[in-house]
Order: C-alpha cells, then sequence, then structure tokens
C-alpha cells in the first residue's frame, strides 16, 4: 500500500511541475517573444522533479518529457518534432545529466538522513534504558527487602511492622506500574512508527479522569484547578495527556521540596490551550534549567542538588509526547518561589470541520 501512495505521489509531483514549467513557457513566450528562457525553466522543472521524488526514474523521464515538449512546442517548426537541431540533443543531453546528478545526490543525502535517525534511535535506546536500570533498581530492592523481612522474620514481626512493610511494597509495586505506564508511552512515541491518532476531548472531562488517577496514588495532596467555564474540546490522544499532566503532577509532588501548594490550570489564547503544573516549592535549578527537556532521554551526569534535579523518565515522556501532537513544553520559575511546568496544544479548528 505504501509503495502505490509513493507511486502516485511522485507522477503527481512530476506531472504537475512539468505541467507548471509548460504553462510559464507558453506565458513568457506569448508575452515577451522569446524562447531563449525556455530550456532553463525546464532544466529547473527536472532538478525539482529530481528533488522530489524517489530515485532516478521520475528525474530521467522528466528530463525526457522536457526535451520533447521543448522541441515540439518551443523550436521552430512549431508544434512538429524536429531533431536535426543540435540545440536539441544538448538540451538533451543537459536534463539528463541535471536529473541523474539531482538523483545522487538527494539519493545519498536521504540515505544519511536514514543512517543519522537509526543512530539518533540507538542512542535513545540505551539513554532509555541506562535511566530505567536506574529508576527500577531502588523500587525493585525495597520490595525485595521488605518481602525478605516479612517472611524471615513474620512470627517475630507486630501486625503494625507488617503493615508497615506491606504498605511500603504497594507504594514501591504502584511506582513500578506507572513507570511500566511512562515506559509505554516511550515506546509508542519514540518508535517513530506510530501515528498520534487525535480525537477531540472535552477539557474537563480530561481534567476529572486526569485528578481520580492522581488522587488514587495522593490521596492527601490537595490540587487546586482552574479551567475555563466555558466548554473547550481540544484535538488530542486524551490517555497520552492524561499521562503527561500526571507526570508533571507527580514531578511536583515528588521534588518540589517544601511545597504547599499545587496548581493546575488550563487558559485558552489565541487558538491554543495552555496547560501549566505550578507550585511554591524549591523551584528549578539554574544549572539544569535549560536541559529539563533537552534530548528528551538524555541524563544529566554529575552530582546533583536538592532544587528539583533529575526526574527521571516523567518529562522524557512529556516532552515526547507533547512534540508528538504538535505542541511546545517549557519550564520556569514561578513569582513567588516554586516552578511551572507547562505545554501548549492547538485548539480545534472549528472553521474546518476538523
Amino acid at each position: 500500500m505504501g509503495r502505490i501512495k509513493r507511486l502516485r505521489r511522485d507522477i503527481l509531483i512530476t506531472a504537475a511541475i512539468l505541467a507548471a514549467a509548460f504553462l510559464l513557457s507558453l506565458l513568457l513566450q506569448y508575452l515577451f517573444r522569446t524562447q531563449s528562457l525556455i530550456p532553463a525553466i525546464f532544466v529547473l522543472a527536472v532538478f525539482l522533479v529530481s528533488l522530489v521524488s524517489r530515485g532516478y526514474v521520475w528525474g530521467i523521464l522528466s528530463s525526457l518529457i522536457s526535451v520533447l515538449a521543448v522541441n515540439y512546442a518551443f523550436t521552430f517548426p512549431y508544434f512538429r518534432f524536429d531533431f536535426s537541431v543540435p540545440e536539441s540533443m544538448l538540451s538533451a543531453v543537459i536534463m539528463l545529466a541535471v536529473s541523474v546528478m539531482t538523483g545522487t545526490l538527494t539519493t545519498k543525502l536521504k540515505a544519511q538522513e536514514r543512517i543519522r535517525a537509526e543512530s539518533e534511535r540507538e542512542k535513545m535506546r540505551a539513554n532509555l534504558l541506562r535511566a530505567v536500570s536506574h529508576d527500577l533498581r531502588t523500587p525493585l530492592t525495597s520490595i525485595y527487602g521488605s518481602c525478605s523481612a516479612i517472611i524471615e522474620n513474620y512470627d517475630r514481626l507486630s501486625p503494625e511492622r507488617q503493615r508497615k512493610l506491606l504498605g511500603e511494597i504497594r507504594e514501591d509495586a504502584e511506582w513500578l506500574i506507572q513507570m511500566v505506564e511512562n515506559l509505554l508511552s516511550v515506546t509508542r512515541i519514540g518508535g517513530g512508527q506510530v501515528n498520534i491518532i487525535k480525537a477531540p476531548t472535552a477539557l474537563e472531562e480530561l481534567i476529572d479522569a486526569v485528578l481520580v488517577k492522581f488522587q488514587k496514588r495522593y490521596s492527601g495532596q490537595k490540587v487546586e484547578v482552574t479551567i475555563p467555564d466555558d466548554f473547550i474540546s481540544i484535538p488530542m490522544d486524551a490517555m497520552l495527556i492524561e499521562q503527561v499532566l500526571i507526570n508533571l503532577l507527580e514531578n511536583a509532588v515528588q521534588h518540589a521540596k517544601g511545597m504547599t501548594v499545587l496548581e493546575l490550570s488550563v487558559t485558552v489564547t489565541e487558538g491554543r490551550a495552555i496547560f501549566e503544573v505550578a507550585d511554591n516549592g524549591c523551584g528549578i535549578s539554574r544549572d539544569i534549567k535549560g536541559e529539563l527537556f533537552k534530548g528528551y532521554f538524555e541524563k544529566k551526569e554529575g552530582p546533583t542538588d536538592s532544587s528539583r534535579d533529575n526526574t527521571g523518565i516523567g518529562l522524557s515522556v512529556c516532552a515526547a509526547i507533547v512534540k508528538a501532537h504538535g505542541g511546545e513544553i517549557y519550564a520556569r520559575d514561578r513569582r513567588g518561589g516554586g516552578a511551572v511546568f507547562g505545554f501548549t496544544l492547538k485548539l480545534e479548528e472549528k472553521e474546518n470541520g476538523k
């Protein structure tokens, strides 16, 4: 199916470019009574076809068609084929040379682009593996230690101590579940083969779903919510955007030391919905502020400080999802102290019926 689509695309592009060159040549001939620029126009058309099409075939085919068009319509005697004129043969050689050289150049560039993309994917996988290995080790070690303590000292542990250890196991297991959801999101977005399927989503329903899931884990954490009173519909993959908002809220709970206020707000302006999670915690370290979303899966090396440092793969997932939606993600200091993490999404284009 993909080959048929590419074939149709190349046919349409080739036909459109050659038709435009032919019409432009007719216009120039009519207005200025000259044919001196016409070969150059068709050479340009051959170059464009070779540049945007795949392989050599379409460039060579367009050069042959161009030679025939120039000979037939723009060389005396008009509207007759006459290859006895040396200029016709020279034009054919030049156009063929242009198509072959352009095809060779574009083929090499596309091959280099594929190699670079594969290299980036391998780098992403390696960085993600390092991040996952680091982030999974602590909860798994804790779960193993708590289970071992219960099994080996079951008769000597008081019920309260057993409940405490089991509670810690449950918390670590919940964290691992969240990590798996993050990894699934990264795999879906980072693979480069799955398209985001957007559907109109009611903003109020989205926020309600996010709060329900967030409160299941952080029942004691209050979230102050501010959203427009009007009905707002936004095209998105709702499950992935829920993941972004939950990750940003959890990022504040886990890293905003000293936080007493957690806010989730949505504003609408200039055809965009702006989602922001704000807190009055420790703020963002100046050393990492420019690196929070850079490279998505890259981790900073070296020592860290206490102010909002490395947040695992949570922010990497957020950045990848938002980018896949065509939006922007950012982080900034909050007035009065704390941090703001936000992202933008384009609103539904009602005038186009989308």
